[in-house]
């Protein structure tokens, strides 16, 4: 196995402390496995750690639970999957489980005491994984802005520092994870929502190629956002993307599988070397001086490792038109129709009165756009998603292909910001949607091309607030991202 892949990240000092949290997921699996734990002692010491560190007073990292359900699980008959009987957190955004709350940081489903009424194909994939799902952690309403800080929930908190944001909108997957209440949890990306988090909270966050992971029965492939997990080793999320990945006959969108057969067969490969850019400010942002520093110093250990490594990126990346406005209808749109989604599932058309402020401002202006802006703005994006692959094509399998295997950049522009800064208000309902944007500059684009990108925590400001960079392979090419991350961790 490639050095690093096994690593685990540092905990931050808000963080729980037993015979379990020194290891990873895989590394927990591994007791049951031998024989040197149960999935029910597993399960155990993951309830006691949330009771001691979560709750409305707490990290407020899991807004419901099922610890009574989890318990029956963990004695019953699990799958014998490579994570039988690890605790595991589901967000509470789309990823759905029979039976069981689905809110989405809203508080009409909330007060509506809205259950799911089939599993999710991911969440079938999980429990043939082996993994036991403990509860569904905190989200902003829809997943819509880079904080995690809903009304109907209230905020989550950063485990690095409790007065700072986890990030969005995985942030209540992230700080559970951070803060070693469990070793893995699910997230979801639609604009840099596993990455943000993961940057923000000094994780492991793979954001999958589009077509990775089945997104049935309430999402399709051909959209913007994808799931996944952050976790605290690469080979945790490696594992865990193997287990995930298989397809479903209803699929929309089948990513190509890794040329080396699995995600986790590649890191006991060796990379070889790789031709790699970097861009370390943003063309459009002002990028933090820490942030571009972090970005520096994993180009720098990536070149000391033997890669040819230069200051190159892809020239679309300087259209920050498509992302301003093509991207933002697309998002606005998205928005409004799953408000009407929302409606159809308590039987009653929502209103201003039952979204944030912000959500509803971006409601109205998904309603305001036309079915021409609609189209030319997937036209947009279908040509910026070709502009970009050119940068990562080779000469061979491209005209004018320049052949990079990687980008490095920062994850974002800007450290996790104080509480309340993004938080949606009456009185600037459009705040949160602008301050989001030093957070999603690096990430959003990915999410429009449907390349993979990872992120890997690489050091602290000045503040001890985690700092990742990220990485984005060509499409389809996880196995690149997953190989790099373990040579950054190993040094």
């Amino acid at each position: 196995m490639i050095d690093g892949a096994d690593v685990i990240v540092p905990a931050p000092p808000t963080c729980a402390s037993d015979e379990f949290t020194s290891l990873d997921a895989t590394g927990q699996a591994d007791l049951v496995r031998q024989g040197q734990a149960s999935p029910r002692e597993l399960v155990v010491a993951a309830i006691a750690r949330i009771a001691a560190l979560d709750g409305a007073d707490g990290l407020n990292a899991i807004v419901t639970n099922r610890f009574e359900a989890a318990l029956a699980e963990a004695d019953g008959t699990l799958a014998n999957g490579p994570f039988r009987g690890v605790p595991f957190l589901l967000k509470d955004l789309w990823p759905s489980m029979a039976g069981e709350p689905m809110h989405m940081g809203n508080a009409a489903l909330k007060a509506a005491g809205h259950c799911a009424a089939t599993d999710s194909n991911l969440v079938r994939r999980y429990r043939q994984a082996g993994f036991v799902m403990l509860g569904r952690t905190n989200s902003p309403e829809l997943g819509l802005v880079a904080t995690t800080e809903p009304h109907s929930y209230g905020p989550t908190r950063n485990p690095w520092n409790t007065s700072h944001s986890p990030g969005g909108s995985s942030g209540g997957a992230a700080a559970a994870v951070a803060a070693r209440l469990v070793p893995i949890a699910n997230a979801s990306d639609g604009g840099g929502s596993i990455r943000i988090p993961a940057s923000s909270c000094g994780l492991i966050g793979l954001k999958p190629s589009r077509g990775r992971n089945s997104m049935g029965p309430f999402q399709d492939e051909w959209g913007v956002s994808v799931q996944h997990v952050v976790s605290i080793s690469v080979r945790d999320s490696a594992i865990a993307l193997d287990a995930s990945c298989a397809p479903f006959p209803t699929d929309g969108v089948i990513a190509p599988p890794p040329p080396s057969g699995t995600f986790t067969a590649a890191l006991e490969r060796d990379p070889g070397t790789w031709r790699i850019g970097v861009m370390a400010e943003s063309p459009s942002i002002d990028t933090d001086p820490d942030c571009a520093h972090v970005t520096r110093v994993a180009a720098a250990r990536l070149a000391s490792l033997g890669h040819h490594v230069d200051d190159s990126f892809p020239e679309a990346l300087r259209d920050t038109a498509v992302l301003s406005s093509r991207f933002t209808t697309q998002w606005t749109l998205n928005a409004a129709a799953n408000v009407v989604r929302m409606g159809a599932m308590i039987g009653r058309e929502l209103g201003p009165d039952d979204v944030e402020p912000t959500t509803w401002l971006m409601v109205e202006m998904g309603r305001r756009a036309t079915a021409l802006e609609l189209n030319d703005a997937g036209a947009a994006m279908s040509s910026f998603r070709r502009a970009l692959a050119g940068w990562w094509a080779r000469p061979d399998e491209l005209d004018g292909g320049l052949g990079y295997d990687l980008l490095v950049t920062p994850t974002v522009a800007a450290p996790p910001p104080m509480l309340g800064l993004l938080r949606s208000s009456k009185e600037d309902p459009l705040a949160p949607f602008r301050a989001s944007a030093p957070l999603a500059t690096f990430t959003s684009w990915v999410n429009a091309s449907g390349q993979p990108a990872i992120s890997v925590p690489m050091g602290q400001n000045a503040a001890g607030l985690p700092i990742g960079v990220q990485l984005v392979a060509a499409y389809g090419r996880e196995d690149l991202l997953l190989q790099a991350a373990a040579q950054l961790m190993a040094e």
